[in-house]
């Protein structure tokens, strides 16, 4: 089972297109992807910026549905939750993916806590009650930008991207902004036999800084859909973004402090 991605969530870059068309693609904020490692598939989540100002608590469905040799689809679901406080400190939890329907429960992998302010990320991991602590990179000001496909030819003729305005509407009870990109590559441009095209489609908050929905949906890696299944916009409880109580703390900034 893949875990429900990692670091990123709280501002690493994601390169939008690159499950598609890397050679046309922008690094920006973005939700969904994949990272490889040695063992596994890791699935990028949601992108949440340290924003100030905009606390929230929900929940978030995650729904992988990976294509089969012979045509049908395997998807994987986990359901977790997030938190921001009004400082823009991040806690969330990691659940792995576990099979959709079945009877193999998903557990929780990971706890981590960004604290823009103090600079600090903690890593805790449930199992050894451990928590890694590190410096937090400087990312704060990162943030999604709903208008950053712009429609129009890819280079050479290979293709082309399309920039939808869908209108505004409210989600679980909060104003969103909701749009569609679409990039297509003609047969050939990538050794494609056949048109390959790649859409995301999500529901933009102003307020929050976040999508509340967003579907990614590639030819290789498959359907990946967030939604947030409740969400409430009051101030968290302190406690959440602190290390858990119990847990050793490992420090690990002076070792990747650079020398006097």
């Amino acid at each position: 089972m893949a875990a429900a991605g990692l670091f990123r969530g709280f501002g690493g870059l994601v390169v939008a297109a690159a499950l598609c068309c890397p050679m046309w693609a922008q690094e920006q904020a973005a939700d969904g992807g994949v990272t490889y490692t040695r063992n596994e598939e890791l699935l990028e989540s949601v992108f949440i910026p340290m924003m100030p100002g905009a606390p929230f608590s929900l929940k978030l469905s995650a729904e992988w549905a990976k294509p089969m040799a012979n045509g049908g689809t395997y998807t994987t679901a986990n359901l977790r939750p997030i938190m921001r406080d009004s400082a823009g400190r991040i806690y969330q939890e990691r659940w792995l993916m576990a099979p959709k329907g079945s009877s193999t429960a998903s557990r929780m992998s990971w706890i981590q806590i960004a604290d823009p302010v103090a600079h600090t990320f903690y890593e805790c991991t449930p199992r050894q009650h451990v928590c890694e602590l590190r410096t937090l990179k400087d990312s704060a000001a990162l943030r999604l930008n709903p208008n950053g496909m712009r429609s129009g030819p890819l280079p050479n003729g290979q293709g082309f991207r399309m920039h939808e305005d869908l209108g505004k509407e409210f989600f679980a009870g909060v104003a969103v902004e909701h749009y569609r990109d679409t990039t297509t590559v003609h047969p050939g441009a990538m050794g494609n036999d056949l048109a390959m095209v790649t859409t995301r489609e999500f529901r933009f908050s102003p307020a929050l800084g976040f999508n509340l929905t967003s579907v990614l949906d590639t030819p290789s890696v498959g359907k990946q859909t967030f939604t947030v299944t409740e969400i409430s916009t009051t101030e968290p409880d302190a406690r959440y973004f602190q290390p858990p109580e119990g847990y050793r703390i490992v420090d690990y900034r002076k070792a990747a402090a650079p020398p006097e």
